[in-house]
């Protein structure tokens, strides 16, 4: 053998040709196959040799081409079987390449079978000989000819059944690689390549994980050459069903089979990782693959999923990217919140379409699989998080800043998606170590530079950080530092945040510490007001959290903190005695604010209190300073009155008067503080003390009870003192106006105050005694002469003050106040209690205080005075009012109380029930998730069977029933006993408690079958009452079911009680709701219109939904099947609520509606109407190019035959009537339709001078026709057979109406005085009847 091989090579290298020819033809077929055999395993001369063999065997010869073939057909398998070293193997496919076109298109077309039957059945694992397979295809196709089976084929069509036959067949997962990277060398048509690009992802299934990457990489590769959309949709919808099925085996445990048990989760997430590498590589490469790439996601928002996520937020590292992709998250996300929103909102939606998936789940999903190791996306996240914040956070209100309460739970989409950027931001920093520098630079930037717009969002993310890793972010306390130094210049709510969030860390962190007293020590000199006001927010924080020993514990002292936090906080014990120095050294600071602004002052009186509360070792300090400052202003001599100076409270500047000095929050923080000392001391007397302790006790106690002294002389003095002790009786000027003006208001607010802190003091003092309430009476009747003073005078003045000052009683004295008023049955305390009762200003008086404060925490999320701030003190507070609001309400009925008195305000059922509405709504927005417990303390009249605690819908159904009942009562009396306030506010009530109601359950089907009833059988012409009412219809019947048919009806009444645009025509008499009459037709149609509006908005949103659906439906063959025999539920849907909403319309449009926003409103609507008509028609434009021959849905075709007539003439008909301005007068005097006339023309006038609404709806109808011919063409059914051409637009010369005007015209010339006058009437009247 091996001397067959020398021959063969020395014969080659001699150019000895014809001996060469000679001594192959000598050699059988198997001889030349040894030969070649041991050649190759023996690696030595195998290329020599081929070359030999090749240059031996002419393809011009019929043996040398057949040797040829030979040699190929061996040396193919020979390869592939692994038994050859690599280097080899190379070189003889390389020598097999350079050869392959010299063969003859039989000899081709053999190799290529070969080819195509060895990848069949599987013996292509090595891939190496799979190299030669695009040469052979090429060479194959450019053939003139080849035999198959019976006829012939062109090697072009013969290389595509080659192709066809190899994608049809099953493919071994080893050699889908190796197949994919030979196609690269290929020529394919598209058609070819889009077969191979299906046939490729379907093998994606059977391949291990690990060889997913290395075929991406191909397949990307592969796309150069075309079908780039339907790659990334195959790598990404590979990609989301693992992800899924993740979830799925998460959910319910490992699963059973062992067969389908689904790769590891970290094994997948690297996978993913580098797949994204790939990607992204090659969308760098390849700007075409990135177009297509984002141009796939703008047309399919819906297919977003953490992989697509992860791998958009990797593109927008490309630069040229990065706008687009974070424009198209933003709006994806957005559109993503309001679409879940518009579904919740409507049962309409909810059951015609699957609940859409969370966007945020998504994202946050791929916030936590980029822990294994995706830094390409890490980056992205953050970018993604500040973009979310930053577009979509708070803005400013009107004139600078909104000053926003406590943050309440995000509602809108926009509040979601700024809220979904600070969970993806704080989620981020938790994961990973090296964008948490980053986050938190950029969050202390924008606290910083963000001065113009509310930061809330910022500081909640700030606070959520400094709780969640507390260790991390002293890492960087450098960076906080930093933004210390700017504290004076930013704004104060910023200040106050900022440093809530700060605090935990100052514990454990003394360089902190110390920067920051550095810092509010020089703001407390600051130049600015605010500035020095950050200061004192500083200082009080300080003192509230750094607890000196010995401190009672209080139940105020929760703090959020972390396992770090406590480790640390073992070492407080030596820390205390620092903390003591520390404390009284910021007193010492503080003192310094008693000269300042009354501003500065106020914050300082508004936060001792807790401070005493949570560090009461500071209480003897912090008394001394309250009592040394209230002398000043207190008069010590007994005999004189009133006991309080005034003068230095306030200070002028020019001709200007100030307050320097809030002397009622100075006597309230110290009666305050007194009263909770005093407490405290009460219930931790019993333990012992060492001397040096009782010495400072004793001191403390003489402190306290000379206080006492001074508060209690100051209660007698001031009953005794008349307003003209301080020049304050009804002579005194109150005028905004003047000096003396402001200087009487500052007055009469500070001795209010006084009255009030001195009530507060005199009641818990009293502990129910006669004589102390009595004196109470006594200064409320001093406080209310001074407050109906001031109301009478400022009511004189042009403009009418602000409204009573804010009342200085604490939430926790009204709430005790009201319960001991109301519910209170202890018969020792009945004597004295009776004198507070007996007195109704005074109960009158603490119910308003008790609403005013309601409305404050509502507003703010916070109360003034004590406890103010504490969130469960205050709706343990809010609870005990409900109760006692709830109980007076029910069991007093508003008739008896009232006693025939005719009074202008309203009563105190009214202001119990106006607390309950605002309880309500403040607990929904407040603290939704307590709505439960606050209905659960609310005593219930006795009468009724106890609620079932358990079950939280029955608890709301039973007060929603309560309420019901009560609502009854006033409609089942006569118009006269009808009491509109509280009707309005009953209603209202209803409303806020009906949306804790679940929709599917059946007390809300009871509540909607209730307020159906109640108006169709309710008859009272009180639009406010109505308008209240059918706004809780709505509300209701929108979670129930479609509208459209509700408003049907409410449509056909308001047509017969408004009567016809033509008055010849007499209306048919319907009633099917009676709350729609004569007065509140108006109000009807305006909520009738405004449902319109939400009816139209979702039509418009399925049919855009429907729209991005079409293009990827179309190619399926079912769709045209589908149109022809069964209407799709969607367009079925959207057919039937337009159809529906069109025969309403058609009734308003009849409607006689009189002039103004009724009108303009309607004729905006119908504008509406027509421009979603067209929306539709365009959609079916559409689905008939995509799909030839298509027959429309003859649904669609009576839609249309419905607006042609029944819309648009009524819609001409209508416009004209608005023009006219002529609309019916009923039969009153002449002078009285003269005047009627006139008004209601210059009303038209006016409507058609300020809207555009006429053109608009013109303009739309016209659109809807024009697209109706297209679709006509294009669906060769003519449907503008049902659309009648308007003749009342055209613009002919009307003779009859001319003759009309002219004559009219000479009838006032001579009823003129003057001719000037007529002559400029004249054109006007002319213009108009044109």
């Amino acid at each position: 053998m091996k001397d067959d091989m020398d021959k063969i090579v020395s014969l080659s290298d001699g150019d000895r040709t014809v001996e060469l020819q000679k001594y192959l033809s000598s050699l059988s077929n198997d001889q030349l196959t040894t030969v070649l055999t041991n050649g190759a395993l023996k690696g030595k001369k195998v290329g020599t040799m081929i070359k030999g063999i090749f240059k031996g065997s002419p393809s011009s010869s019929t043996e040398g081409s057949t040797r040829r073939l030979l040699v190929y057909q061996h040396c193919i398998p020979l390869c592939e079987s692994g038994d050859l070293q690599t280097e080899v193997a190379a070189d003889i496919i390389g020598l097999l390449m350079l050869e392959t076109h010299t063969l003859p298109g039989p000899s081709l077309a053999k190799l290529a079978s070969l080819f195509v039957e060895a990848i069949k059945v599987g013996k292509m694992g090595n891939g190496k000989s799979l190299e030669l397979f695009p040469t052979v295809l090429t060479a194959l196709s450019a053939c003139e000819a080849l035999s198959y089976g019976k006829g012939e084929l062109s090697g072009e069509e013969y290389k595509k059944q080659l192709i066809n036959s190899l994608c049809s067949s099953r493919w071994d997962p080893q050699c889908v690689i190796h197949l994919t990277t030979m196609f690269r060398d290929v020529p394919l048509s598209s058609e070819e390549l889009q077969f191979l690009v299906e046939k490729v992802l379907r093998m994606f299934t059977k391949l291990d994980l690990q060889e997913i990457p290395p075929l991406v990489y191909q397949l990307l590769l592969l796309s150069a050459k075309g079908c780039k959309k339907q790659v990334l949709d195959g790598i990404i919808c590979y990609f989301r069903e693992q992800d899924v099925r993740q979830q799925e085996e998460l959910k319910h445990g490992e699963s059973l089979d062992l067969e389908d048990q689904s790769i590891p989760q970290d094994q997948l997430r690297h996978v993913e990782g580098t797949v994204i590498l790939h990607i992204v590589f090659a969308i760098r490469l390849d700007h075409e693959l990135g177009r297509e790439f984002l141009k796939n996601f703008k047309t399919s928002y819906g297919d977003l999923c953490p992989f697509s996520v992860a791998l958009l937020l990797s593109v927008a590292r490309i630069q040229r990217y990065e706008e687009q992709v974070f424009d198209l998250l933003k709006g994806s996300i957005v559109k993503s919140f309001k679409d879940e929103q518009l579904q919740q909102g409507s049962k309409f939606l909810q059951d015609l379409l699957p609940g859409p998936c969370s966007v945020d789940h998504m994202i946050l999903d791929t916030v936590k699989n980029s822990v294994f190791g995706w830094d390409h996306v890490t980056q992205g996240l953050v970018q993604l998080g500040f973009s979310l914040m930053d577009a979509f956070g708070p803005k400013p209100g009107p004139f600078g800043k909104i000053i926003e309460g406590a943050s309440t739970i995000a509602r809108t989409p926009t509040q979601q998606a700024c809220k979904l950027g600070g969970q993806v931001l704080l989620q981020g920093f938790k994961m990973h170590e090296p964008i948490r520098g980053e986050i938190l630079e950029q969050v202390l930037n924008r606290l910083g530079t963000k001065t113009a717009s509310p930061v809330n969002h910022y500081l909640d993310l700030f606070s959520d950080i400094v709780v969640s890793a507390p260790m991390i972010l002293l890492e960087s306390s450098s960076k906080v530092t930093e933004t210390f130094d700017h504290l004076s210049y930013l704004p104060l709510s910023t200040v106050q945040g900022l440093l809530k969030a700060v605090q935990p860390l100052l514990k454990f962190s003394m360089p902190l510490k110390d920067a920051l007293i550095l810092v509010l020590r020089k703001a407390m000199f600051s130049s600015q007001l605010d500035g020095r006001k950050s200061a004192v927010t500083g200082f009080l924080l300080l003192l509230k959290n750094f607890k000196v020993l010995g401190s009672l514990a209080s139940s105020q002292c929760s703090q959020a903190a972390s396992s770090s936090q406590v480790q640390v906080d073992v070492h407080s014990r030596y820390n205390s005695a620092a903390n003591e120095a520390f404390c009284l050294e910021i007193l010492s600071s503080l003192r310094r604010c008693l000269g300042q602004q009354a501003d500065v002052r106020l914050m300082l009186y508004e936060g001792f209190y807790d401070v005493l509360r949570r560090n009461s070792q500071l209480a003897s300090s912090i008394m001394q300073t309250l009592f040394s400052q209230l002398k000043r202003y207190y008069e010590p001599e007994q005999d004189l009155l009133p006991p309080v100076k005034l003068e230095p409270c306030i200070t002028a500047l020019g001709d200007q008067v100030f307050l320097q000095e809030p002397l009622a929050h100075l006597l309230s923080c110290t009666v305050h503080c007194l009263l909770w000392l005093q407490n405290m001391r009460r219930s931790a007397h019993p333990i012992a003390n060492d001397s040096d302790d009782e010495d400072a006790e004793k001191e403390e106690e003489g402190c306290q009870s000379e206080l006492e002294t001074i508060l209690e002389s100051m209660t007698r003095r001031m009953i005794k003192s008349e307003l003209e002790d301080f020049e304050l009786d009804k002579s005194a000027e109150f005028s905004i106006g003047s000096s003396v003006g402001v200087r009487n208001s500052i007055y009469a607010v500070l001795v209010m105050g006084v009255y009030e802190i001195l009530m507060e003091f005199t009641f818990i003092k009293a502990n129910y005694s006669k004589n102390r309430f009595e004196e109470l009476m006594e200064l409320f009747n001093r406080y209310h002469k001074l407050s109906e003073i001031l109301k009478e005078k400022s009511g004189k003045g042009r403009v009418p003050s602000n409204k009573t000052p804010r009342s200085l009683l604490s939430l926790g004295f009204i709430s005790t106040l009201l319960t001991v008023l109301f519910r209170d049955s202890t018969q020792s305390r009945e004597e004295a209690l009776s004198v507070l009762r007996l007195n109704g200003e005074f109960v009158r008086y603490a119910v308003n205080v008790a609403v005013q404060k309601i409305q404050q925490l509502e507003e703010s999320g916070h109360t003034d005075g004590p406890d103010g701030q504490n969130t469960d003190r205050t709706f343990r507070f809010l609870c005990d009012m409900t109760s006692v609001l709830m109980w007076r309400y029910t069991n007093i009925p508003s008739a008896v109380e009232d006693g025939g008195k005719k009074e202008k305000r309203s009563s105190l059922s009214l202001l119990c029930l106006e607390g309950l509405l605002r309880i309500f709504t403040t607990c929904q927005q407040r603290f939704p998730d307590r709505m439960v417990q606050l209905l659960s303390t609310m005593d219930v009249a006795e009468d009724d069977s106890e609620p079932d605690d358990g079950n939280a819908t029955e608890m709301n159904f039973f007060y929603i029933r309560q309420f019901q009942r009560a609502l009854f009562t006033q409609l089942s009396g006569g118009e006269e006993e009808f009491n509109s306030k509280e009707a309005q506010l009953l209603v209202s009530i209803l409303t806020v408690l009906s949306r804790q109601l679940k929709p599917a359950s059946q007390q809300f089907v009871q509540m909607i079958t209730w307020t159906v009833k109640i108006c169709k059988e309710t008859s009272f012409e009180d639009s406010a009452f109505s308008k209240g009412l059918l706004s809780l219809l709505f509300s209701l019947h929108v979670l129930y079911k479609s509208p459209v048919s509700l408003l049907l009806e409410l449509c056909q009444d308001i047509h017969s009680q408004l009567g016809d645009i033509d008055q010849d025509v007499e209306v048919e008499k319907q009633s099917h709701f009676a709350i729609v009459n004569m007065k509140t037709a108006s109000t009807a149609t305006l909520l009738v219109l405004s449902q319109v509006d939400r009816v139209l908005d979702e039509v418009d949103w399925l049919i855009a939904k429907k729209k991005s659906q079409a293009p990827s439906d179309t190619p399926g063959p079912g769709g045209a099947t589908q149109t022809a025999g069964q209407q799709d539920p969607i367009e079925k849907a959207v057919t039937l609520q337009l159809g529906t909403l069109l025969t309403a319309l058609n009734e308003l449009v009849q409607t006689a509606l009189l002039p103004g926003s009724c009108t303009i409103t309607l004729l905006r609507d119908l504008s509406r109407t027509y421009t979603t008509l067209t929306t539709l028609v365009k959609y079916y434009i559409q689905v008939c190019a995509s799909q030839p021959g298509g027959a429309l849905p003859a649904r669609l075709e009576k839609l249309v035959k419905l607006s042609g007539s029944h819309l648009t003439p009524q819609c001409y008909s209508f416009i004209t009537y608005a023009q006219s301005g002529e609309m019916s007068v009923g039969g009153a005097d002449d002078k009285k339709k003269k005047k009627r006339n006139e008004v209601n023309t210059a009303a038209s006038a006016k409507l058609l001078r300020e809207t555009k609404a006429i053109p608009n709806v013109i303009f739309s109808i016209e659109q809807y026709e024009k697209f109706l011919i297209t679709l006509s063409k294009k669906s060769k059914v003519n449907l503008m057979q049902y659309m009648k051409l308007s003749t009342s637009r055209d613009f002919r010369i009307n003779a009859a109406s001319l003759d009309a005007a002219l004559q009219e015209q000479d009838g006032s010339q001579e009823t003129n005085e003057s001719q000037e006058a007529e002559e400029k009437e004249e054109p006007k009247k002319k213009k108009r009847k044109q």
